[in-house]
């Protein structure tokens, strides 16, 4: 495979929790201007299409991403009127899920307790998604995710914003464009807070966490060819998988397994 299995702070369980939320709201910032939710509509169309029941299994959640936004705009469409929502993380962020839970939409949940993308349980069905996070598992992890996915005979779409197309060599050059790009859109956090503020412009530890995660993350992404590894010996006549590209602002990459009609 290509990519490289460096750290990312966010991994670590000892990581501040007021930290890893400040990135996760700056990612969401990034698939706004990215284009993200368009992207994630049109998959999940069709993986919905697959789908034992109307729903979608968000994991490793974060601050949300894109999921939101995707779900009102699939939700809006015809014949996905009873469509739900359940944003899960094994670090869940507290603070969203309480503003989410409060607003008593049965549509929409965010579980307060951890969930291991490794270990979905079999009450959480539906369309699982991983946006931006497939990289952060090793091989064996990620295939092990995927085959779970297959055995159990959910969808499941993952979703990546770069395609690790660098020389790998070259990872580590995105660090000054990452640690600018943090400072440039900060302004644009929701919420926006006085420690994002400070940690960010007086003390830069938000930007110099967000750019290193960042770099790390392109040289973590699976390539094309490497999720044909990931699925060597997972093709079946009941489930099938297809990887593939997408244009627009970044070089974004996507894996559909979608179970068939037996």
């Amino acid at each position: 495979m290509k990519r490289i299995h460096l750290f990312e702070f966010e991994d670590f369980a000892w990581f501040p929790h007021w930290l890893r939320t400040s990135l996760t709201r700056l990612i969401v910032v990034m698939h706004k201007f990215l284009g993200s939710s368009a992207d994630l509509t049109q998959l999940l169309n069709r993986a919905l299409a697959h789908s034992p029941v109307p729903a979608i299994v968000d994991l490793c959640s974060g601050s949300g991403g894109p999921m939101l936004p995707v779900f009102h705009a699939l939700k809006a469409q015809t014949g996905l009127d009873k469509l739900q929502l359940t944003l899960t993380d094994l670090y869940p962020n507290l603070e969203l899920a309480a503003a989410i839970n409060g607003q008593l939409n049965p549509a929409i949940r965010y579980q307060t307790q951890p969930v291991d993308a490794t270990r979905v349980g079999t009450e959480l069905r539906g369309v699982r998604t991983m946006i931006c996070s497939l990289h952060h598992m090793p091989p064996a992890v990620a295939r092990g995710i995927l085959q779970d996915a297959q055995q159990q005979r959910q969808p499941i779409c993952v979703y990546e914003i770069s395609d690790n197309s660098f020389p790998i060599a070259l990872w580590w050059v995105a660090l000054v464009p990452n640690f600018l790009m943090a400072l440039f859109i900060t302004p644009l956090v929701r919420p926006l807070t006085l420690r994002q503020l400070f940690f960010t412009y007086l003390v830069p530890l938000i930007p110099l966490c967000f750019a290193w995660d960042g770099a790390v993350s392109n040289a973590r992404t699976y390539t094309l060819g490497d999720m044909d590894m990931l699925l060597e010996g997972l093709k079946s006549d009941d489930y099938t998988w297809e990887t593939g590209r997408l244009t627009g602002k970044a070089k974004k990459l996507y894996l559909l397994g979608l179970p068939l009609a037996r």
